[in-house]
């Protein structure tokens, strides 16, 4: 499955635009600690330059730091024994069993895995279960229980855009450091690392994130997590005020499937397609550039199953060729569909392996139902 069908217009112009991991990668080096790199973390284009929102019972920024603190972890990373390259990650504790979440670009395909705690002291850690899907990933620690100080995760459907929040994690291998800002926007679409899927209903914010603060958490101002710092888009590399969190809702839903059985299943549609925008639209005959056009159906997959048609014809208008034929997705559970990320926020927050799902697909002027059951995504 092509990765550009499923996040339709996602290019920007000629603009060369890179979804940067936040994770520090070092080679062979006796201080993995760098030069101090000065920077206010913002530029002139920052997204949502406005007065976050602030409610009565929300912790000051220091506060929060303070209470926050003890439950964010240094997870440092051996990927080849002897080759003397590692990495420098975030993690947060999750459980007073010693389970801890980071991203799963941090510790995937690692030899050697240590977490360093507040106090300094460190420990051998453990891969419990990963899942690259969401870049979400739990390890664990056998330590003394007073070492595990648990952050509370709290809701990322509540939240707003504007909402203030904060990232903590050890940017540069700086450790316990923060950084605050806002959330710029919800909902959207993160390519997921060495896979064609990818990551629904990511939160976006421009509180600072760097290499290194992969798998820190975002806190919102109650000291709750409400995400796990993930990557940036940046045309250099270094941050530019667009930073993305996978949210918590995804957190609570994965995060338990792991460390109960150390994978997680996600559920699948097997479609391939773009959204349908005003040039699309004057092609097809519709009022309203909206819904999601079928180009591809997988071959058994539970929307071949179902009935679902794919493109089948080809046109060109103004120089630029269309697959057309096939079906317009115009809503998903009788939620109306806009664009492929209303599916897959869907599939995400609401379906498991097994369910039954109902698209309302425009067929030769005509709306119809198909149901589909879905299957476990193939790996």
């Amino acid at each position: 499955m092509d990765k550009s069908s499923l996040i339709a217009g996602s290019a920007l112009g000629a603009t060369v635009v890179l979804i940067v991991f936040a994770f520090v990668l070092s080679g062979p080096a006796k201080n993995l600690q760098p030069e101090l790199v000065v920077t206010n973390g913002h530029d002139v284009s920052t997204v949502g330059e406005i007065t976050p929102i602030i409610t009565k019972n929300d912790l000051t920024l220091t506060q929060l730091f303070e209470q926050a603190e003890s439950g964010v972890v240094r997870v440092t990373v051996d990927r080849a024994e002897g080759s003397g390259r590692s990495g420098v990650g975030s993690g947060f504790v999750y459980d007073a069993q010693g389970n801890l979440i980071t991203n799963a670009h941090v510790v995937q395909d690692s030899q050697k895995i240590t977490v360093t705690f507040l106090d300094g002291t460190s420990y051998k850690a453990q891969i419990v279960g990963i899942d690259r899907f969401t870049d979400i990933a739990v390890i664990n620690v056998d330590v003394d229980s007073s070492l595990m100080h648990p952050i509370s995760i709290g809701d990322s459907s509540s939240l707003k855009v504007g909402e203030a929040v904060a990232a903590i994690g050890n940017p540069f291998g700086l450790s316990g450091s923060m950084t605050s800002g806002i959330v710029s926007q919800l909902g959207r679409i993160l390519p997921s690392q060495d896979s064609s899927f990818s990551i629904p209903d990511v939160i976006q914010t421009d509180a600072a994130i760097n290499p290194g603060n992969s798998g820190g958490p975002l806190l919102n101002m109650k000291g709750e997590v409400v995400g796990i710092n993930t990557a940036i888009q940046s045309a250099t590399g270094e941050f530019t005020g667009v930073g993305f969190a996978v949210p918590s809702k995804t957190i609570s839903k994965i995060v338990p499937q792991l460390i109960a059985e150390g994978t997680y299943h996600h559920p699948w549609m097997g479609i391939a397609g773009r959204d349908v925008d005003p040039d699309l639209a004057s092609i097809l005959g519709l009022k309203e550039a909206k819904g999601f056009l079928v180009i591809t159906v997988v071959e058994d997959s539970p929307a071949d199953k179902a009935g679902i048609h794919g493109s089948n014809e080809t046109v060109e208008a103004e120089g630029i060729s269309y697959q057309i034929g096939g079906d317009v997705i115009v809503s998903v559970d009788r939620k109306d569909v806009r664009k492929i990320d209303d599916v897959l926020v869907h599939l995400q927050r609401e379906k498991a392996v097994g369910d039954s799902m109902v698209l309302q697909v425009l067929r030769d002027g005509r709306i119809s139902d198909f149901t589909l059951i879905l299957e476990e995504r193939p790996q």
